[in-house]
């Protein structure tokens, strides 16, 4: 994949393209993301969830309590009824401007983290291209790319870390079969099961499929 074709297909600026363009195609090339529609899958992903290719670390920051509760609705949905009630809202609103508290309080006791008060949420919070989140997934991606992430989970914060994590991730969760069929919902299902910004990774696939895949318009 050359610059030109990789600003294009992410639509982002020509500085950002050349920041990560090196990284995503030694990634890319690691893990089999080797046909334009798998790439095409690949970019789309990474592309919402690192914000255009803007962000590499989750913020976990909220000014809105509604929105805190819809994005992490299976933590503060406790009578589980599918519906936000007010003291659940109430619950929500005490996490507003507060990242780590909400880290903590959102990824406790699951995938390897601690308690809320061991701080796991907040350390192994997102980070990478594609936001490996939650102990275990820190550890298995740091074993696959020789990494001490668990250690050190910034090291995914530099560019060839970040990009290698998130093609370890996308082949290791079986990416790039749903990719050949240029099926989106479920490449994101296994991303993200929820399907949270489902319309945004479409249109970002339709882009870069329009110009990695030209014979396919």
């Amino acid at each position: 994949m050359n610059l030109n074709d990789f600003q294009r297909a992410a639509g982002i600026t020509q500085q950002r393209a050349q920041q990560w363009l090196e990284p995503l195609n030694a990634a890319m090339a690691e893990f089999y993301i080797n046909t334009p529609l798998r790439q095409a899958g690949f970019i789309a992903q990474l592309g919402h969830e690192s914000l255009r290719f803007t962000r590499v670390v989750e913020s976990l920051y909220y000014r809105d309590a509604a929105r805190l509760a819809m994005i992490f609705r299976s933590d503060f949905d406790l009578n589980k009824n599918r519906k936000i009630e007010p003291s659940e809202l109430a619950l929500a609103q005490q996490f507003v401007g507060r990242p780590e508290a909400t880290a903590n309080f959102v990824y406790a006791n699951q995938g390897g983290n601690g308690p809320e008060s061991s701080g796991d949420g907040w350390r192994y919070r997102g980070r990478g291209l594609i936001q490996i989140t939650l102990k275990n997934n820190y550890r298995a991606c740091g074993q696959a790319l020789g990494l001490d992430l668990l250690k050190n989970p910034d090291l995914l914060l530099d560019p060839v870390n970040a990009a290698r994590s998130a093609a370890w991730y996308w082949y290791q969760h079986g990416c790039n079969a749903p990719a050949d069929a240029a099926n989106v919902v479920e490449v994101t299902r296994k991303i993200n099961p929820a399907l949270v910004g489902l319309d945004d990774r479409a249109m970002l696939f339709e882009k870069a499929r329009r110009v990695l895949c030209p014979s396919k318009n």
